[in-house]
């Protein structure tokens, strides 16, 4: 009997088929990612474990349902979801992070990256979905975000302490409100401003920022005491900080900057220095009050015993007149320091022109400078410079000024005075010939109750407190005074800084202003190139524009439906959605019809040009761009 013919064997699987099985097993398996796909219309056409853990529904519950329940309803109110399957399909891919919703109704933070699907032809067969979890990273994140704006807000509010960044070249970069009270400047007005603009005219005669900048850079950090100048150009004394910032990559990134106002402590300071003085200047006192009731008393002893020689009488009188007068300076300057010890001088301050202080100083000293015949050559500048100032207190200044070059200068020696505007300052230099002082005394010669022993010289008396008034004198009007000299025998220069009016405004000290203030807009700026895109945000600023910065075109996306800006300033070239893409997108939003796009590329012919008008740019601008061209532009628009 024939035996049954055996069922034919299944033909054997091909390893395309193998690996297809095994793939399909590997995305069905993961539970990390949601890995789905979806039909051209956007409906679920297959579904994994991780699905299933990640958005709560099940296979059957899911396949065929539209991708958008996964999406708030603020974004399905805008058309995200089409929106990601548009762009999809026209670049290829799309990668987004924002809330999605779970079949329980509970959100999530999410990555989701979509992938066009197309056979071999090039027709669209659906999507490819992959969405991962990171609401524990966004929560982390937040944290970190979240203390560093507990950290920023602590940092501007902080009022004892002017506290600011600065980039590589010394410019403002931010501003806390502790800078603004110490320094008098708005912070619209001061970033982008370079940190110069803080010291005073010697300082920078010696370029002290750039050499504290290269001192910060070389060890870290910097430290200084020293004058610096306030907004409406008074002087305060300051201590001041700087410490180099580097990246990851060291980097340099910029320099932090932290000043503090210690003009009380350092007038405190001298004050407890001159009570030290004290023993040794009240023996000095003693001397001075005598010297002259010596001579004094000799005239007057003269006069009676020789009542009926005139020639004597004359010069016994003249003799007591001269150190009557001695004698009433000596006493008014005693007052004086007694009365700003005790901060009872008031200035009565009044509008006065420069030349007339220099003047009335100079006719105040001159009975000193003719009996030595020393005459006083003035270079003023030839513009009216107006101060607001105490006219007594000035004068008794530049008098005190002259009155110590005349004493430590020869017979027939000359004394110069110039005066100019820096910085919205006016300085005036007082310049002898004379015995001049030494280097180790320049530091000290203005505390109360120090005299310098200059060799050579043969003058006599004083109570080391002229100087000292002057500068007490000066500072209650915002300024400054400092001497300078190469040595004994070369002579010194005495250097008098005050602020100007507030009206006054010297040629060339405006040029921020000039061109007007242009209308503030608020101005969405889209560019990869980090370095680039924060410069141009500085300028913007610095022009009165409110500036939103964005590194990518997701990102755009989402700071435009938030910021809804006036103005977009659109890179082209850049990696995923480039700048194309992203005018699209923005153009589908309602919220922004009134938005003008501004495209920014380095090609500039004219298909170029057509074809950004084509895809709805409004302008075309050619890099680099020129900040004149990029206002006209914004304000153009």
């Amino acid at each position: 009997m024939p035996r049954p013919a055996s069922p034919p064997s299944p033909p054997p699987a091909s390893p395309n088929d193998v690996d297809s099985e095994r793939l399909r097993t590997l995305v069905e398996s993961v539970t990390d990612y949601a890995i789905f796909t979806l039909d051209p219309e956007g409906r679920v056409s297959s579904w994994n474990a991780g699905a299933q853990r990640i958005k709560g529904y099940k296979r059957d519950e899911i396949i065929g349902q539209h991708f958008s329940r996964f999406y708030t309803d603020e974004a399905r109110a805008r058309n995200w979801p089409g929106m990601e399957l548009e762009t999809a399909a026209r670049i290829g891919r799309f990668e987004d992070e924002g809330w999605r919703v779970r079949k329980d109704g509970s959100r999530f933070w999410a990555n989701v990256v979509i992938t066009a699907l197309r056979n071999p032809q090039g027709h669209l067969l659906g999507f490819g979905k992959v969405t991962r979890d990171m609401s524990d990273q966004r929560l982390a994140a937040e944290a970190l975000r979240q203390s560093e704006e507990t950290f920023r807000m602590l940092v501007e509010n902080v009022k004892d302490y002017a506290i600011f960044m600065l980039d590589p070249h010394g410019r403002v970069m931010s501003w806390n409100a502790g800078a603004s009270y110490i320094k008098g400047y708005r912070r619209d007005e001061i970033v982008g401003r370079h940190f110069s603009v803080f010291y005073p005219a010697e300082d920078l005669a010696t370029d002290k920022p750039g050499r504290e900048l290269a001192i910060a850079r070389a060890k870290g950090r910097v430290e200084d005491e020293g004058w610096r100048v306030r907004k409406d150009g008074s002087l305060f004394w300051a201590n001041v900080t700087i410490t180099a910032v580097y990246d990851e990559r060291q980097n340099l990134r910029g320099f932090a900057k932290v000043t503090r106002d210690m003009s009380e402590r350092k007038r405190l300071a001298e004050l407890e220095q001159s009570e030290r003085r004290m023993n040794e200047f009240l023996a000095t006192l003693s001397h001075e009050l005598r010297n002259p009731l010596a001579p004094i008393r000799n005239a007057l002893t003269v006069m009676r015993l020789r009542p009926q020689e005139p020639a004597v009488t004359k010069k016994s009188l003249s003799l007591i007149d001269r150190q009557m007068t001695h004698l009433t300076r000596l006493v008014d300057d005693l007052l004086d320091v007694g009365r700003i010890a005790a901060g009872k001088i008031e200035l009565r301050r009044e509008p006065i022109q420069a030349r007339e202080i220099i003047a009335l100083g100079i006719e105040a000293a001159e009975p000193a400078l003719a009996a030595k015949s020393q005459p006083v050559g003035v270079t003023a500048a030839t513009e009216d410079i107006p101060l607001f100032v105490d006219r007594t207190r000035l004068v008794q200044v530049i008098q005190n000024l002259l009155l110590n070059a005349s004493k430590f200068s020869p017979p027939g020696a000359s004394i110069s005075i110039t005066s100019m505007v820096r910085h919205r300052t006016l300085v005036i230099q007082i310049i002898d010939h004379g015995r001049g002082i030494a280097r180790e005394s320049l530091d000290n010669i203005f505390d109360l109750f120090v005299q310098e022993d200059r060799p050579g010289s043969t003058a006599q008396g004083g109570l080391g407190i002229g100087l000292s008034l002057c500068r007490s004198l000066v500072e209650m009007h915002g300024g400054s005074v400092s001497a300078t000299g190469e040595g004994p025998g070369l002579g010194a220069t005495f250097t008098l800084q005050l602020p100007l009016a507030a009206a006054f405004n010297p040629a060339g000290d405006n040029a921020d202003a000039a061109g007007g203030t242009p209308r503030p807009l608020r101005v969405l700026l889209v560019d990869d190139n980090r370095d680039a895109a924060d410069s141009m945000a500085i300028l913007l600023e610095m022009s009165g524009h409110a500036v939103t910065i964005a590194y990518d075109g997701m990102e755009a996306v989402h700071a435009a439906a938030r910021v809804r800006p006036d103005v977009a300033l659109v890179d082209l070239a850049m990696p995923g959605m480039d700048g194309f893409a992203v005018v699209h997108a923005l153009r589908q939003m309602p919220t922004l019809a009134n938005t003008r796009y501004i495209a920014m590329t380095g090609f500039g012919q004219a298909s170029d040009r057509q074809q950004t008008q084509k895809a709805g740019f409004h302008r075309h601008l050619v890099k680099p761009v020129e900040l004149e061209a990029l206002l006209q532009a914004i304000d153009a628009s």
